[in-house]
């Protein structure tokens, strides 16, 4: 986690400077993380793998995550599946379920690996349209595909190939 050499700022951060431990704390606030392959916790139900975030970081009351929680699965369609475990929702509804856990503490930055790999092609654009609406209210996603055509929704996209950049798109407008 640290540089091999240089600074490192991530909207006016030095995490470069940053010990484990406030690294750790800053990275649970700051950006949430959408696994390819989920990640959600078999033993905890639905709305209590959403809520671990907000317990880990303390970012919301007590009081309110179920309620934060419940809110972000319903703007994902999945609100009814709350109180059940991982194994009794589809891969569809786990994908959503760690789409709105990396959501949990209202982070400014996502991580997405194939955030669409597992997604029925209506459900797929629904995220991606969602993604983009993120963007456009001010968060950065930052997202791992090889469907090429979802760049259309974003200002910007790089193109990877064999660990080098080949080619990138940006809107005037990035902040980069």
């Amino acid at each position: 986690d640290s540089p091999s050499s240089g600074e490192v700022y991530v909207a006016d951060a030095g995490v470069h400077a940053m010990n484990q431990e406030q690294l750790a704390i800053w990275r649970g606030k700051n950006i949430g993380v959408i696994f390819q392959f989920f990640q959600l916790l078999p033993t905890l139900t639905i709305a209590e793998n959403v809520m671990l975030p907000m317990d880990f970081c303390n970012t919301y009351p007590p009081r309110d995550r179920r309620e934060r929680a419940i809110a972000l699965l319903e703007k994902m369609g999945i609100a009814e599946q709350a109180d059940k475990l991982p194994a009794d929702l589809s891969g569809g509804q786990q994908q959503r379920a760690a789409i709105v856990r990396a959501l949990a503490n209202d982070p400014p930055i996502l991580a997405a690996d194939e955030p669409t790999g597992n997604l029925d092609s209506r459900t797929s654009k629904e995220v991606i349209q969602f993604f983009a609406t993120l963007a456009r209210e001010g968060k950065t996603i930052v997202m791992v595909t090889h469907e090429r055509n979802l760049s259309k929704y974003f200002t910007r996209s790089i193109i990877m190939a064999d660990g080098s950049i080949i080619a990138g798109t940006s809107d005037a407008s990035d902040n980069v």
